[in-house]
């Protein structure tokens, strides 16, 4: 699948992925759900991050939405193992 937004499917998932890793509440809360999962054995996912903070019915500021189905939940799973 062809990366052609800055490194990324499409603008969603790159405006989803931008604003998990430089809102720092966000990004905090994110390191420390990956961080839980994994000391529990589990798998930290995208969707899994979205439940746990109820994010699934918002929107980033840029009005993109968190839940959106043009995401790259793949990608965005990728990223939530890298950031713990």
């Amino acid at each position: 699948m062809a990366e052609d937004y800055n490194g990324w499917k499409n603008r969603q998932t790159w405006n989803v992925s931008l604003w998990i890793n430089n809102d720092e509440p966000l990004y905090r809360a994110a390191v420390e759900y990956v961080k839980e999962r994994k000391a529990a054995g589990k798998t930290p996912t995208y969707s899994g991050f979205i439940r746990h903070e109820g994010l699934a019915n918002e929107r980033t500021p840029d009005n993109i939405s968190y839940s959106g189905t043009r995401l790259d939940r793949k990608a965005l799973d990728q990223m939530m193992l890298e950031l713990a």
